[in-house]
């Protein structure tokens, strides 16, 4: 058994549908520069679907949703200056994560995990410019296809 077996988040998946659609949990939407992401697609979507296998398990593969988006040129800045060394990623979460009591250690993973996926697919200049923000879905606030994903 690998030591990262023992850290994964054992949570549940479950069918919506009778044509077996399932949960899009965890979804991440990426903000990078586009001259950054342009021709590094598939490598990225690869690393951070396996960072967050990483953590949950090899039973969240296919409900990892992927979406990245290029900035162009100026429309990411630091200090009121353009910068094309940031990213920004946010997560979507079960919200029962945070109540589990190894939270911290749990978020901490996603978000080292998901920082790591990005610089090194696109270069450690990354790291320092890189946010990651889990945020919350109830089961109750979260659809897929028009219907509640519980």
């Amino acid at each position: 058994m690998d030591i990262n077996d023992l850290f994964q988040i054992p949570l549940k998946t479950k069918t919506l549908d009778s044509k077996g659609t399932r949960s899009t949990m965890p979804h991440l939407t990426v903000h990078l520069p586009e001259n950054r992401l342009t021709g590094n697609e598939p490598m990225l979507v690869a690393a951070l679907t396996d960072a967050i296998v990483g953590v949950y398990g090899e039973w969240a593969r296919d409900l990892v949703s992927v979406r990245l988006t290029g900035a162009p040129a100026g429309r990411f800045a630091q200090g009121g200056k353009a910068v094309d060394t940031n990213a920004s990623v946010i997560l979507g979460v079960r919200a029962g994560v945070f109540d589990r009591p190894d939270a911290a250690q749990i978020t901490a993973r996603l978000g080292t995990a998901l920082t790591e996926a990005i610089t090194r697919v696109l270069g450690d200049d990354l790291r320092a410019g890189t946010m990651v923000e889990l945020v919350a879905s109830p089961p109750e606030r979260t659809f897929v296809g028009g219907a509640p994903a519980a």
